[in-house]
């Protein structure tokens, strides 16, 4: 059980912030408390009362208070972040000592520990705002959506933000090797496909291949093709929690992988090539994402057919414009990737992009 009191919850900074400050006596709690925050690969300072060393209460970036020191802490000083832990489901006495004590939560165990696994972890990886989470997919096959990705990603990565650019298609090819990077050491999705609850933002970050001052997480050249929907969502969470920005290439079927994906999207760009054709395509996949994913704008890619522009296209399939994409010569032979040079069209419909739907929290 976990109850709130209120919803303030303490600052996070950027970067790795150390464990929580655990306060109690009472053994059997505190073998708990440890076990959690060794989950949380988290390491505690441990207390009986409220610490002697100035500075150490209000400082830590949780603190854990035992039932047991309720009273002990009656008159330390006011802070976020304060959560009284016991163990009697019972004890209605348990939230009047909450308030005496300013706790933001009380929590029982067993069964809050899942919570405070991920609350643990959190403040241990300074967690603040999470990425602005970007999904891109084709309205037909052959729409550049996959060049569109790596051009955001890489234009976003050259601006200064954190970024990590997640493969989804399991038939595309690889982004790494779009990116030229096929060869570079790291991670690709199969290592993954066990990930069950939280996967750890910073060790997911370093454990992937750098290209183009970006991380990448690509498919390997196996035959492994699905990932399980418990993994996508681990995965993805933790990469949304490092802030910054998360670009996802998505295919144009939806399984339980994909709808996972999609649910953590802030919005999506539909690529759509301004012909017929493709526009009666683009409606079924916007029927099928719009079940789940409410932000989806359309990126209309020229030719156009007599009669098209952009505006119609949109028009036509009910969505917002999010503009038309630019064609750009293919310089992959000069090792230069999609939205690679600065003064390309592609990389300034990119800058442009993320100038209108700027990245709050995260950095490099």
């Amino acid at each position: 059980m976990a109850g709130a009191i209120t919803d303030n919850r303490p600052p996070a900074a950027e970067g790795r912030q150390g464990g929580p400050l655990i306060v109690t006596e009472d053994a059997v709690l505190l073998d708990d408390l440890l076990r959690l925050c060794a989950a949380a690969g988290a390491r505690p300072e441990v207390h009986h009362g409220v610490p002697e060393r100035r500075g150490s209460w209000e400082a830590a970036p949780l603190v854990l208070v035992g039932d047991d020191a309720a009273r002990r802490v009656r008159g330390a000083a006011r802070r976020r972040g304060v959560v009284l832990v016991g163990r009697d489901q019972d004890d209605s006495g348990v939230w009047r000592r909450a308030v005496e004590i300013g706790a933001d939560h009380v929590l029982m165990l067993p069964d809050g520990e899942q919570w405070l696994v991920d609350r643990i972890a959190d403040v241990a990886e300074g967690v603040g705002r999470p990425a602005l989470t970007v999904g891109v997919l084709g309205g037909r096959g052959g729409a550049g959506a996959s060049t569109l990705a790596c051009a955001l990603a890489v234009t976003s990565a050259r601006e200064g933000r954190r970024t990590l650019l997640v493969d989804a298609d399991p038939l595309g090819g690889g982004l790494d090797v779009l990116l030229g990077g096929e060869a570079a050491e790291g991670l690709r999705w199969p290592a993954f496909a066990a990930s069950r609850g939280r996967v750890g933002g910073g060790a997911l970050e370093e454990s992937l291949p750098e290209l183009h001052a970006l991380r990448v997480l690509s498919w390997d050249r196996g035959d492994s093709v699905a990932i399980p929907p418990q993994a996508v969502r681990a995965v993805l969470a933790a990469a949304r929690r490092r802030g910054g920005a998360v670009v996802v290439d998505l295919p144009r079927r939806i399984d339980e992988g994909v709808a996972e994906a999609l649910a953590q999207l802030d919005l999506g760009l539909l690529v759509v090539p301004a012909d017929l054709r493709a526009i009666a395509a683009a409606k079924r996949v916007a029927s099928s994402v719009g079940m789940v994913l409410r932000d989806l704008r359309v990126a209309v890619r020229g030719p156009y057919a007599p009669g098209l522009d952009d505006r119609q296209v949109a028009r036509l399939l009910g969505l917002p414009l999010a503009g038309e994409v630019p064609a750009e010569p293919p310089l992959l032979d000069g090792g230069v990737p999609p939205g690679g040079s600065a003064r390309g069209p592609l990389a300034r419909f990119c800058t442009a992009f993320w100038q209108r739907v700027p990245v709050e929290g995260g950095g490099v």
